[in-house]
């Protein structure tokens, strides 16, 4: 498993809240237990604590695609170095899959947690994950959402550095707003130059 693909972890976690529609999926267990995927023993050491813990990490996660999404690459390293003190993890080689028919185990290298909680252990992952994503592609690859009121949180893996919203829906939308506000724009200066195109009358003293 590539190392980068834990990134995914941080961007989920951020994308359960939404603050500018005031929603907040991250109000159960069963919802923090989500976010693990695949990752069912983990998932498994949730408890209701966690609820809590979770939504303070994904506070601080939001706080570094912010500080990337204003442009301020150091506060964002800062955000997150402070996240990777707090939450350590230990690489290993991994090899659960088969990589042939002579059974050899296919090597990869793999994030091994060592929490205390559930929370610590997927703070661990999905810290470690915006890190490599972050030093193997730039600050500039961390966005949030240019399609109000969304704001969600996403990686830019376009090869011109191009992406500018979360996913095709708020895509189409931001375009289909665009262009009705040149429509009306467009309707206005064309009323403003009928308007003005109109001959005056003046009114003569006698």
């Amino acid at each position: 498993m590539e190392l980068a693909y834990y990134s995914d972890y941080a961007v989920r976690l951020v994308n359960t809240e939404e603050p500018a529609r005031n929603k907040d999926a991250l109000t159960s267990v069963d919802a923090v237990r989500e976010l693990f995927g695949a990752n069912q023993q983990a998932a498994r050491r949730t408890t209701e604590a966690d609820v809590t813990r979770f939504r303070s990490v994904r506070g601080r996660l939001r706080a570094v695609f912010e500080a990337a999404d204003d442009g301020d690459e150091t506060l964002a390293v800062d955000l997150l170095n402070s996240l990777l003190l707090e939450f350590p993890v230990s690489p290993q080689i991994s090899g659960h899959d088969v990589r042939d028919d002579d059974g050899r185990p296919d090597w990869h290298m793999h994030l091994a947690d060592h929490p205390s909680n559930a929370t610590a252990g997927y703070a661990a992952i999905a810290a470690m994950g915006l890190a490599f994503h972050l030093t193997s592609h730039g600050v500039d690859r961390l966005g949030l959402c240019e399609a109000s009121p969304c704001r969600n949180a996403y990686l830019d893996t376009s090869t011109n550095r191009s992406r500018r919203y979360c996913s095709d829906r708020c895509a189409t939308r931001a375009n289909v707003a665009a262009y009705r506000a040149r429509k009306r724009a467009e309707a206005d200066r064309t009323g403003l130059n009928a308007e003005s195109a109109q001959p005056s009358t003046s009114v003569t003293d006698r």
